[in-house]
């Protein structure tokens, strides 16, 4: 019986994970997951393999900080910044949420786009009012109920990008080969770069962290934390699986169904080879996925920034009106005709230049005994973590040379 309670208690105990997990199967991770299949079949599968164990790590030591210090990383580092610095740091949060918010109105408004015909533009003001409901189901319902439905786009995510993995005609042996490391010449570096760079993104490291501590409050009592550190990890590990599951699963739909396809570069270009190749059904399936994807993200990338505001400025703004103003990035993008599949690339581009400033601190405080007491990281886990931030933070370095070199 105390067995059964302990794993009911885990049960419960399940959800901020899988919101935080929505940043890893957004419209960006699409884009670069297709294009790596299309380009080079199985070869950069590792890739995506070593990505979300390094995610791993990475989002149970957010939620490990919010859980044991009963604060998110914006308020820690609020309190520990003097007012200068923490304004300027308060900046460079806020332009990497809105960047994440752009990638992600984009993603829904081509979903929506190859789905209904719906212009761009359009687009992305529905995909802006359809987010703005779900950030008022969370503040009016609670978070259990916004995770609900969070986990919910998250699976219409799987079958939308998994379900056409059984029509693709995978070759299991090459796949399998593609967990060894290596290259193609340089362009497959740039790529797998982007891929691994790219994965953890700034603002579901400040995110985790308040989700965590929202969910389960806060408490001094070591046997709960505990128990709750037990419950974040098969959180985390199951959240990561899922969206592990399904970018390896894009990057192995178009490595057996688009390869070698031109225009597979850009989402519309790989719809469309999906829809050829595989059939329409797929091809909507594909869509509603995409869409699924664009929606969830963006109130999840919204949801980021408030915590953001409220943790180093002190200033909560509501939720409905932090959506309109973040919105109009996206729009002013779509309404100028600027390439969509362009202004996710630049996306990350911004996103790799916010990488350090959450990831060194989150590292730093989760291994800080002053700030973590008994459950202060371990070795292991606190080299492990140093490790994946440098690896991290230096393949984003790369990967903006390389854009700004032209490779």
């Amino acid at each position: 019986m105390a067995t059964r309670g302990k794993a009911r208690a885990t049960l419960l105990a399940l959800g901020p994970a899988f919101v935080a997990a929505i940043a890893y199967v957004d419209p960006g991770n699409v884009a670069a997951n297709l294009t790596a299949g299309a380009r080079y079949g199985y070869l950069l599968l590792w890739v995506l393999v070593l990505a979300n164990a390094i995610a791993v790590l990475v989002q149970y030591q957010s939620a490990k900080v919010g859980i044991v210090t009963g604060r998110s990383l914006p308020e820690i580092l609020g309190e520990r910044l003097r007012t200068g610095p923490r304004r300027v740091y308060w900046i460079q949060a806020e332009l990497v949420a809105g960047a994440t918010d752009v990638a992600e109105v984009l993603g829904g408004a081509i979903a929506l786009n190859l789905l209904f015909g719906v212009p761009l533009l359009l687009g992305g003001l529905i995909v802006g009012i359809a987010s703005m409901g779900l950030l008022l189901l969370q503040s009016q319902r609670g978070q259990r109920s916004f995770e609900a439905v969070i986990i919910t786009l998250l699976g219409v995510i799987v079958v939308g990008f998994v379900s056409g993995l059984f029509f693709s005609g995978m070759n299991p042996a090459e796949a399998i080969g593609g967990i060894v490391p290596r290259f193609e010449g340089t362009d497959s570096v740039l790529l797998a770069t982007s891929m691994l760079g790219a994965t953890v993104m700034p603002h579901v490291i400040y995110l985790h962290s308040a989700l965590a501590r929202d969910r389960h409050g806060v408490t001094n009592d070591p046997i709960r934390i505990r128990s709750l550190l037990t419950a974040t990890r098969w959180d985390v590990g199951g959240a990561l699986f899922v969206a592990g599951t399904v970018n390896i699963s894009m990057l192995l739909l178009a490595a057996s169904a688009l390869r070698g396809i031109e225009g597979t570069d850009t989402i519309e270009g790989a719809h469309a080879a999906v829809v050829a190749t595989l059939g329409p059904a797929i091809g909507v399936i594909f869509a509603v996925g995409l869409l699924a994807s664009g929606l969830a993200s963006t109130s999840v990338g919204t949801y980021a920034g408030s915590a953001i505001m409220g943790g180093l400025l002190k200033v909560k703004v509501p939720l409905m009106l932090r959506r309109a103003i973040t919105l109009m990035p996206a729009l002013v993008v779509l309404a100028v005709g600027f390439d969509p599949t362009r202004a996710l690339v630049l996306s990350q581009v911004v996103l790799s230049f916010g990488i350090p400033f959450a990831l060194i601190p989150l590292v730093w405080l989760a291994s800080s005994k002053k700030v973590m007491g008994e459950f202060v990281n371990r070795p292991w886990l606190r080299w492990s973590g140093w490790i994946s931030a440098a690896a991290i933070i230096l393949l984003n370095v790369l990967l903006v040379v390389l854009v700004v070199v032209g490779v």
